[in-house]
């Protein structure tokens, strides 16, 4: 493949279907601890959402139009979960399942020979393709945390994840603007222990502005799958405090991570 992002994406996607494969019909109804949404839930919103980033990639004004019916939608009251399961007209559980995992393996391979410069857009401004493909990477890693926690299976995480760490970083001074704050002028210095146990680095050393731990920890505070107080994230410095507390590398209005406490694996 040539974008290696579509590769990983593709991987992540794999990985996800081996973990619910196995499950019975009964289990696709079982509730995870976001937002009440149920497995089948999950998938359906990582379905949808992946139709909607092949669309973009061929039909850009057959994107905008789809993006307006779900704008309509959510305009008349309803929701975003709504239209999901009324697009799907009734694909659920295993069904649901396979049709996604055929999309994914379609969508990485039409993202792997594109231009990955190319500009697509999407929810906020236009965005390169390889941009677009790693956000769909990140998607899929951050929702499928709802389902290994539900499923009481610690995920194996690899050094893909280095993609997801990455937007996280530079979704720095974006947490902070879409909150309507001013972005501190120095971002903290962040050092992370890959799963691969290869050292991870950005921004300028500082012993008094800087985060450490381990990737997986960083990732999953930045996509709002923990509170930073639940992980072994180190934070010093008033700047590195605040970031971890509100970090929000998706796009969409502020939101808030989950309490502490309310997001872990169940065993």
């Amino acid at each position: 493949m040539t974008i290696e992002q579509a590769q990983d994406f593709l991987d992540e996607s794999e990985a996800l279907y081996a973990l619910l494969e196995p499950l019975a019909e009964e289990d696709w109804a079982t509730v995870t601890q976001f937002k009440g949404w149920t497995i089948n839930d999950v998938i359906a919103h990582l379905h949808l959402w992946n139709f909607a980033a092949g669309l973009t990639l061929r039909d850009s004004d057959g994107f905008v139009a789809f993006r307006a019916r779900i704008g309509d939608v959510i305009k008349a009251g309803g929701s975003h979960l709504q239209f999901n399961h009324d697009w799907l007209a009734g694909v659920k559980n295993q069904q649901l399942l396979h049709q996604w995992r055929d999309l994914t393996r379609d969508i990485a391979g039409q993202f792997a020979e594109a231009d990955p410069k190319k500009r697509v857009k999407w929810g906020g401004p236009d965005m390169s393709v390889r941009s677009s493909i790693t956000a769909r990477l990140m998607e899929t890693w951050a929702h499928g945390q709802a389902v290994y926690d539900v499923l009481g299976v610690e995920r194996i995480d690899t050094d893909r994840i280095r993609n997801i760490a990455v937007i996280g970083i530079n979704t720095y001074g974006w947490t902070f603007v879409n909150r309507g704050l001013e972005p501190p002028a120095n971002p903290p210095y962040v050092r992370l222990t890959a799963p691969s146990g290869d050292i991870w680095e950005w921004h300028e050393p500082s012993e008094d502005n800087r985060i450490e731990g381990e990737a997986t920890d960083f990732c999953q505070v930045v996509t709002q799958v923990r509170n930073v107080a639940d992980t072994g994230l180190r934070t010093t410095g008033d700047t590195a405090g605040r970031w971890m507390a509100m970090a929000q590398c998706f796009a969409g209005a502020p939101e808030d991570p989950p309490p502490p406490g309310t997001r872990f694996l169940q065993r």
